[in-house]
């Protein structure tokens, strides 16, 4: 039997598929009848969307199944995410990498398997759209169009889901998204020892360029800032937009000392920037740097808050105030 690899985006892909909120929550009809529509257009006995966690396949919707998840090391599903189209298998009594795996040994006795990947709104793979037979059977073009057109429909409802957390103008997170993850981000840590920092980030002096160049400016300014911000902290670094100039990064596995060399990185980054020609205005910040501390913060929001506080205080200190 072969385990499935990891994607190389695993990190990231998890904090998405934890900011959908969707794990271990009960049956929706907006997934379940697309598993009831699949077993019908296909003739299968099990229709299934499943969602890859950290060491589990969990089924939102299963159709002709019993079983509500899987050890993700024997999971067909696993090695459907990694690729970009259907993920088919005629008899896995056949092929060497299934042959000998529970799941086709004893029951559900997977003979036949095709699973189409389900991405979230960011491009990240969330599980599978997947189908079941207890016999070996082929899998037609037109087959494969229809389950790639049934995908899409479930693509759409993560999508509407996914866009609930994420600030319709940066596409980074927004609060909620943020509370979500953000406390996804720091169970993990406090469970592996690690150190995670928050850095909270207020622009200076905003309001002026909405007055003086107009809104539609303002917004492109708060996107570019947001996109800045992205490419200069880590992929694994939690980037969100909580206000309308407010903006928090939540870096896992980073102590204050990196936290802090990172924020410097950003500022450099910001003033090559600002020397655009023909930008006629200059984008500024002040921020708060936490270490996060398990004693003292109970929650997401206790880092947010204090975070919040010690960026007026450093701002105050910058204006004299």
């Amino acid at each position: 039997m072969k385990t499935p690899d990891m994607p190389e985006d695993e990190s990231q892909r998890l904090q998405t598929l934890q900011s959908l909120h969707l794990l271990d929550t009960g049956p929706e009809e907006r997934f379940d009848r697309l598993t009831r529509l699949a077993r019908r257009v296909f003739g299968v006995p099990v229709a299934l969307v499943s969602l890859i966690d950290e060491n589990r396949q969990w089924f939102k919707s299963r159709n002709g199944l019993d079983i509500t998840e899987t050890p993700r090391r024997i999971s067909f599903c696993g090695h459907a995410i990694l690729g970009d189209d259907i993920f088919m298998v005629p008899d896995a009594t056949l092929d060497e990498r299934f042959a000998d795996n529970p799941l086709v040994t004893g029951p559900p006795h997977v003979r036949f398997y095709a699973g189409m990947p389900l991405r979230a709104f960011d491009g990240r793979k969330m599980g599978t759209l997947c189908l079941i037979d207890h016999a070996p059977r082929s899998f037609t073009e037109d087959d494969a169009r229809a389950l790639r057109d049934l995908a899409a429909m479930a693509e759409q409802e993560l999508a509407a889901i996914q866009l609930a957390t994420l600030d319709e103008l940066t596409r980074i997170s927004n609060r909620r998204g943020f509370m979500m993850l953000g406390r996804y981000s720091l169970e993990v840590c406090r469970r592996q020892q690690l150190p995670a920092t928050l850095v909270f980030i207020d622009l200076d002096n905003f309001k002026p360029v909405n007055d003086r160049f107009g809104h539609a400016e303002g917004d492109r300014a708060l996107a570019e800032f947001a996109r800045l911000l992205q490419a200069n902290f880590r992929a694994s670094d939690l980037v969100a937009r909580i206000g309308g100039d407010e903006f928090v990064i939540l870096l896992s596995d980073a102590t204050l000392e990196q936290a802090g060399i990172a924020v410097e990185k950003f500022s450099d980054a910001l003033a090559q920037l600002n020397r655009t020609p023909g930008r006629g205005y200059e984008l500024a910040f002040s921020s708060g740097v936490v270490a996060f501390d398990a004693g003292r913060h109970a929650s997401v929001d206790d880092l947010l808050q204090e975070g919040d506080a010690l960026m007026y205080r450093m701002k105050a200190q910058r204006h004299g105030r």
